[in-house]
């Protein structure tokens, strides 16, 4: 028996969508039936804009059956090859209307996959979407009670916001990552972004928003008798008092290696920025002379 011919299939399906004299109704079961045949067939055969555009009419299809799961599915392969054809703002679209699709079934699981599938496909052309759909993803997870399922949309979303040298957006990406395993007591994880922050922080040579973050973050008790508390205070200390050496050490500590690798390889450029000159400043808060009328 013959392959069926793929054109054929979109042009019969086609014509049972479309009302005449003749069709008072569209048939969107047997259309949406030979959309996917000839999708899968235009797929195999490498035609990959052809079957993007197949896949699209099998979910407008599914939806019109009011099968959202299917529809669903179908827009996920639309957007597989849409990647495929590098179409990039089609990758985008298609994955977040399959996110919506999916989450009309009330599955919020795959629905925050399809984000970031979308995200990981974007990453290296259109980073700032792509740590927008990162983010889309896990707030889906955390509207569900399912934090410990977007650790590491947390921790991709903070490694993009490195690559485009947003710093504090990174930072806040890490510590929502510990907000996050603060809910599920997931210690370990907790306390390595709180470090993992602080040390972004002082890579972009903030040194008050680090010491802010670890005296924020100091205040969780499980932080402050932690190995990471530990190191986070050494660094401190170090940079207050101007000690490139130790700084350097404490960066080649196990516990900073230990952290995510993007984490590890800021760690291992510090210090970035001039210590000395906050050693100056600890210097001058220390000397400075008591005022005799002041008397708060």
């Amino acid at each position: 028996m013959p392959a069926s011919d793929p054109e054929k299939l979109i042009a019969k399906a086609d014509k049972l969508t479309k009302l005449s004299l003749t069709r008072w109704s569209a048939d969107w079961r047997n259309a949406t039936l030979l959309y996917e045949e000839a999708a899968n067939l235009f797929r195999v055969a490498k035609k990959n804009e052809k079957a993007k555009e197949a896949f699209e009419k099998a979910s407008k299809g599914q939806e019109m059956l009011s099968s959202p799961w299917d529809a669903a599915k179908d827009m996920e392969s639309a957007a597989a090859l849409a990647k495929e054809l590098g179409n990039w703002n089609e990758v985008s679209d298609f994955y977040r209307r399959a996110s919506e699709l999916y989450m009309e079934c009330g599955r919020p699981q795959p629905a925050s996959d399809a984000l970031a599938k979308a995200a990981r496909a974007l990453e290296d052309t259109i980073p700032d979407a792509a740590v927008q759909l990162y983010n889309d993803a896990s707030t889906i997870l955390e509207e569900d009670g399912k934090e410990q399922m977007a650790f590491d949309l947390y921790r991709a979303a903070s490694s993009v916001y490195i690559k485009l040298e947003k710093y504090s957006d990174a930072a806040a990406s890490l510590l929502q990552l510990g907000l996050a395993a603060d809910k599920c007591n997931a210690t370990n994880s907790q306390c390595k972004a709180y470090l993992g922050a602080f040390i972004v922080y002082l890579y972009a040579h903030d040194f008050k928003q680090a010491e802010k973050c670890y005296n924020d973050c100091s205040q969780v008790d499980a932080f402050l008798r932690s190995d990471q508390n530990r190191c986070a205070s050494k660094l401190l200390s170090a940079y207050t008092e101007g000690d490139i050496e130790e700084i350097k050490r404490l960066a080649q500590s196990n516990t900073v290696s230990n952290l995510d690798h993007v984490v590890i390889k800021l760690a291992r450029k510090l210090p970035t920025g001039d210590v000395s000159a906050l050693k100056t400043d600890a210097a001058k808060e220390e000397e400075e002379p008591l005022d005799e009328n002041d008397l708060t």
